[in-house]
């Protein structure tokens, strides 16, 4: 998309459930100051969701006002997170106005909807759902096709089924070789990080282990 037809897009308006400045929680930037910019609204209903709150409500704002706001917060590193940012369409004249303004961009997105149309500029952060998740019939498989070297791929890992169903759509799509990074994460209050831990150091698994820096710090906050 050129700088001109962003422009053209400055009045395009999206509901904003908060604009905050926190540490990366997860992913491979994971400790860095960074921007979250959460859309309002989710097709899904993933039980272990610890963002609800932005299932609706929110604020509309232009695309001009959303990025004031990032500016204001003078850091470089800026995620547009949810909800499901995808499910509403303002978010992809969003991300390219932000790369066009030289801030490092990630998207972090459920998988249920395409990434066919995200720029290119920005790293894909594709939530693959497990079975454990109650979403797992929502993953558009399609999606794997889009992802570049720069993106990552994330399972939220509920149980030991769900840690052995993530390994095999890690060797069945050749996702190891196709993203810079396979995130397993341990469900909050569902599984214990060090059983996580102990399974993909018994199986020398190359994936990246994380856990939620931004709840060992802060606990359930909204906006932290």
């Amino acid at each position: 998309m050129s700088q001109a037809l962003v422009s053209e897009f400055k009045d395009t308006t999206l509901r904003i459930t908060e604009i905050f400045l926190s540490l990366q929680g997860e992913a491979n930037t994971v400790g860095c100051p960074t921007v979250f910019v959460r859309l309002t609204g989710c097709p899904l209903r993933c039980q272990y969701c610890d963002s609800a709150y932005a299932f609706s409500g929110g604020k509309i704002q232009t695309l001009s006002q959303i990025l004031a706001t990032v500016k204001q917060h003078g850091v470089n590193r800026v995620t547009v997170t949810g909800g499901e940012p995808l499910a509403q369409p303002g978010v992809h004249p969003l991300m390219t106005a932000l790369v066009d303004e030289g801030f490092s961009v990630a998207l972090e997105t459920s998988g249920a909807l395409s990434v066919e149309q995200v720029d290119p500029r920005v790293v894909k952060v594709l939530d693959i759902k497990t079975p454990d998740s109650a979403e797992v019939h929502r993953n558009l498989w399609e999606n794997i096709a889009h992802l570049q070297p720069q993106d990552q791929i994330k399972f939220v890992v509920c149980s030991r089924k769900d840690y052995d169903w993530a390994r095999i759509q890690c060797d069945t799509h050749h996702l190891y070789e196709r993203v810079a990074d396979v995130l397993f994460s341990p469900s909050h209050s569902e599984l214990e990080p060090r059983q996580l831990a102990d399974w993909i150091v018994a199986d020398r698994l190359p994936v990246r282990m994380q856990v939620q820096l931004h709840k060992m710090l802060w606990g359930d906050v909204p906006g932290r």
